[in-house]
Formats: C-alpha cells, sequence, structure tokens
C-alpha cells in the first residue's frame, strides 16, 4: 500500500509540481491531496492539470483543523508537505501529525527563518548582510515556524555580485533537487 502525500501550499506550486511529478509513477508513494489557503494561486491551475485533488482551507478552518482533519483521513493522508505553505499550523494539527509533516525552508535555518520570512524577502536579507553562502533546509514542522527538527541543509555559495534572481535560481535549484529525494528517504525510513 502506497504512502500518502497531502501537499499544502499558497503560491505558484512549483515544488509541489516537482514532488507530483516525482512520485507520478512510484509504486510507494503518491500524491492524493493539494490544499492551499489562496484560491488565487498558480497551484490551483496546478493541480488540476496534474489531476490531483485540491482544497481550499481559510486561515480560521485550519485553526479550528476538525474538517480539515477529516478531509485528510478521508484522503487517507499518511505524510504532509509543506511547500511554500505559509501559515503557521496549529498546535493540534502537529500533535495530530508528529514527526509526518515536513516543511522546506530557503535559507540556511535557523538564520532568516521565523515569521514572515519566505521567498524573495529571506534572499533579500541574505544579500542585504552579505553572507557567502546560503541554502535550503528541510525540517519537521512543530509549532514554532522553521524551528522543528532538521533533516537536511544543503548550500549554495553566494557571490559578490550575486542578485536577488541569480540567488533564487541556485534556492530554486537545491529545492528540485532535493526535496523529493528527502521525502522519499524520509518515507522509507519511517514507521507510519
Amino acid at each position: 500500500m502506497p504512502k500518502k502525500l497531502a501537499i499544502f501550499a499558497s503560491g505558484s506550486g512549483s515544488n509541489a509540481q516537482n514532488i507530483c511529478n516525482y512520485f507520478a509513477n512510484h509504486s510507494d508513494v503518491k500524491v492524493v491531496l493539494i490544499c492551499t489557503n489562496n484560491l488565487d494561486a498558480f497551484i490551483v491551475k496546478r493541480a488540476k492539470k496534474l489531476n490531483i485533488p485540491i482544497t481550499f482551507i481559510t486561515k480560521t478552518e485550519l485553526n479550528y483543523f476538525i474538517n480539515l482533519y477529516k478531509k485528510l483521513q478521508n484522503a487517507e493522508v499518511d505524510f504532509i508537505i509543506l511547500a511554500g505553505f505559509l501559515l503557521r499550523l496549529p498546535t493540534i494539527m502537529v500533535e495530530k501529525y508528529p514527526n509526518h509533516i515536513i516543511n522546506i525552508h530557503p535559507s540556511l535555518l535557523p538564520k532568516y527563518g521565523g515569521r514572515g520570512m519566505y521567498g524573495d524577502i529571506v534572499h533579500k536579507a541574505v544579500l542585504k548582510n552579505k553572507e557567502i553562502e546560503s541554502g535550503i533546509s528541510i525540517h519537521f514542522v512543530n509549532q514554532n515556524y522553521d524551528e522543528g527538527e532538521l533533516i537536511l541543509q544543503e548550500k549554495c555559495s553566494v557571490s559578490a555580485n550575486e542578485t536577488l534572481e541569480t540567488l533564487a535560481a541556485k534556492i530554486h535549484q537545491l529545492e528540485r533537487k532535493h526535496l523529493p529525494l528527502t521525502i522519499e528517504k524520509i518515507l522509507k525510513n519511517h514507521n507510519l
């Protein structure tokens, strides 16, 4: 029986699509649901094109969690992947899925993590502070933004003439390469 994933995303969904494509013909892992808090996000179009059910949740529904939990149970979700999901998960959700929720963050945590730190905001901070390296952090989710146990960090250099666009491209390349592989490895080694 394949492990079933739900992907939560708030934006374009490029990481979500990458995950879906990676596991499309995988016998042990299946993406069964995409959740978003943003009906205008490009992830909605991607989900329809990928023929994966999508559900819209408000911040209130997320925090209340009972209806969302029913949807996750009905889809038999084993594991949740946050791929650019910008809302903080309620404690009850983290407690229902302990060490079964993974997030990807576009910096080397604990640097540039926390509330309001995502996407280009992170890259701008890295450049402003003249960091010589950046990267990605894949971690389990706990009750606090970007503070869960680290699973993997991958680095890239930040050159003296780095731009927002070139740094974002380096980070996206790391995300595309490492996120699906890390998910696969965790699912293989996790007792669900």
